[in-house]
């Protein structure tokens, strides 16, 4: 059952068709129309510690998540190779990686107010910067996090699970696009929302059914950072269960000679 496709994105971001192609499997075509993907804030939580690996599930429950990314140089059109794609998101209980001693709601928290790497750093990413906010304790967990190289087609494809959610965000996905030693695009992903009020039914996440669920209507980052242009397209890994997991797939058009500034919003999750 297809949901959403990148097909119907009509605002700033992604090339027509896009989504589709991808989810079949075949190449981004060489001649689309395509303008920037909108850029987004980072967030507190980013590590600078990145694992080159394709699974990036470890441990974590949840209903399994394919995500298929193509980057694109928005000028030609043309698919990047070598485009480093880091992402990050929290699990299905709201808990981020190298935060695990924080409440997922509580002050310090993803929600909550104020809020060891692995092999070889991939090429084209620059050095590593110190921890986010200067003096704050990251543990050595570093689930549902990783980077991918994008391949001739600029395809880069992660195995994760389906994030869950905490209080002040709707569910989201945030990445990087490394290109030439520098950030191209920093951003967030977005599910379709009658997607994730169906999966929010199933375990783990139904154990967070207590806390609210922030509605896209509610997000910050999808109100005024433009996330109705960063929407995955997504369809059933088999047509019969939601609980046997998603393909999500997306195109970022990314300019590779930029490197854009950083974008702040209050919150900052």
């Amino acid at each position: 059952m297809l949901y959403a496709t990148g097909c119907h994105m009509t605002r700033r971001g992604f090339l027509v068709g896009g989504a589709a192609l991808l989810a079949s499997g075949k190449a981004v075509p060489s001649t689309p129309s395509c303008t920037l993907v909108p850029e987004q804030e980072e967030g507190p939580y980013y590590i600078d510690d990145e694992k080159l690996r394709r699974d990036i599930t470890e441990d974590r429950p949840g209903v399994p998540l394919k995500l298929r990314l193509a980057v694109v140089d928005a000028a030609r059109c043309m698919p990047l190779q070598n485009a480093a794609v880091d992402i990050w998101h929290c699990d299905a209980l709201g808990v981020y990686s190298g935060f695990t001693a924080s409440s997922a709601d509580g002050p310090g928290g993803p929600g909550g107010p104020g809020g060891p790497g692995g092999p070889g750093r991939p090429p084209g990413m620059g050095p590593r910067r110190g921890p986010p906010g200067g003096e704050r304790q990251i543990d050595a967990t570093r689930f549902l996090r990783g980077v991918q190289l994008t391949g001739q087609e600029g395809v880069a494809e992660f195995a994760t699970v389906y994030p869950g959610w905490y209080f002040g965000r709707a569910i989201h996905i945030h990445l990087k696009v490394h290109l030439g030693g520098h950030v191209s695009h920093t951003g967030q992903l977005f599910f379709p929302e009658e997607v994730t009020a169906d999966v929010a039914k199933l375990a783990p996440y139904a154990a967070r059914l207590q806390v609210h669920r922030t509605l896209q209507s509610e997000d910050h980052v999808f109100n005024e950072q433009h996330g109705a242009a960063s929407m995955t397209g997504l369809s059933r890994l088999r047509n019969s269960s939601n609980a046997d997991g998603f393909l999500a797939t997306v195109t970022l058009a990314v300019d590779p000679d930029a490197s854009p500034a950083a974008v702040h919003g209050f919150g900052r999750r």
